[in-house]
């Protein structure tokens, strides 16, 4: 399969569902940020559906919910497949309004209540501290400051459970008839779940493989010196394990055939930033600020400009671990990357 394939070119309208594979039922709610809606997914289970993924935890999204529970009368359980807030923002209402149990990873499930309740590291001020580490000026961490406490976690997750089903690296869940497989990745989240069901050939991706965008992979401030990169890869790459014409059910985007091939664009699309940094710290040492310009071609807002932080101190510390390129701090406390 040499390209992409999309089955169906429309996407559900919020409050519907789409049938994608025998009780597989495709859900799509807004979401209020630039990346506009997110995918749930329901799997048909013994006298009801399971629910993988909840969006975030206001209004707009309960009420699309509302509409759908107008022909659902029992969830079991909720999946999650990370505890990013659009995924996992309303978990406690729906475990709660039908009695379900949440299932998830445990360092998903953790780290969850830790940003909640801005514990061992997770604060703005801490990622902050982070990139002014890494060059940025007080004028975007000002601005920055402002924008995300103005978004915070436990805003758009409003409560999470307090008990949970703990799902390991290549387990078994049983639904209904079906049974997934777990496939726990890194990089993106510290143990993302995603799902794959060989009987019907789909796989739930969550945020691990999607297909028009590259998925974020960031340096935060709970694992400062950290390679999520390389993580991120290195899981990416199993997607070589299932099938070419395996359906990939993404969390964002539409559903699609062809993971070989996505795999194989992700590798090439990260190997040509790589290069275009190397390129750039040929004539002086550079701090990850200076080189979002080479990493993102438009201009950045304040929110843009926190994500892209994370990644471009990402992909510099992917550099720096394989040994191409070196890394010195300055009087000013400052990280600056040049070639090895």
């Amino acid at each position: 399969m040499s390209s992409l394939q999309y089955p169906w070119p429309e996407t559900p309208q919020p409050g519907t569902t789409l049938q994608v594979a025998p009780g597989v039922q495709w859900i799509s709610m807004p979401l209020p940020f630039q990346l506009d809606h997110i995918n749930l997914w329901l799997l048909e289970d013994e006298g009801g559906w399971t629910i993988v993924d909840c969006g975030i935890g206001n209004a707009d999204t309960r009420a699309h919910w509302e509409m759908i529970f107008k022909n659902i009368k029992r969830v079991p359980r909720v999946i999650l497949t990370h505890y990013h807030p659009d995924h996992a923002g309303n978990a406690d209402w729906l475990c709660k309004r039908f009695g379900a149990e949440l299932w998830t990873t445990q360092g998903e499930y953790l780290t969850a209540h830790a940003v909640r309740a801005s514990a061992a590291g997770y604060t703005v001020d801490a990622v902050l501290a982070v990139f002014k580490r890494n060059g940025l000026d007080e004028q975007h961490v000002h601005d920055m400051a402002a924008i995300r406490g103005n978004t915070k976690y436990s805003a758009l997750v409003p409560e999470f459970p307090h008990s949970y089903r703990r799902i390991l690296e290549g387990d078994t869940v049983r639904i209904g008839r079906h049974a997934w497989k777990a496939i726990v990745g890194h990089g993106h989240a510290p143990e993302h779940l995603s799902l794959y069901c060989p009987e019907l050939n789909v796989v739930i991706a969550g945020d691990m493989l999607l297909s028009t965008i590259s998925t974020n992979v960031s340096v935060w401030s709970i694992d400062p010196e950290g390679d999520p990169l390389r993580l991120f890869l290195e899981s990416v790459a199993r997607y070589r394990e299932l099938p070419k014409d395996v359906l990939v059910l993404p969390s964002h985007g539409k559903p699609f055939r062809g993971a070989h091939t996505r795999v194989a664009q992700l590798e090439k699309h990260h190997e040509a930033r790589f290069d275009e940094l190397k390129h750039a710290l040929k004539d002086r040492p550079k701090t990850a600020a200076e080189l979002l310009g080479v990493l993102f071609r438009r201009t950045l807002d304040a929110h843009q400009t926190f994500f892209a932080m994370g990644e471009a101190i990402a992909h510099l510390h992917y550099l720096y671990y394989a040994g191409q390129a070196r890394r010195s701090v300055g009087p000013d406390g400052v990280v600056r990357y040049a070639n090895a």
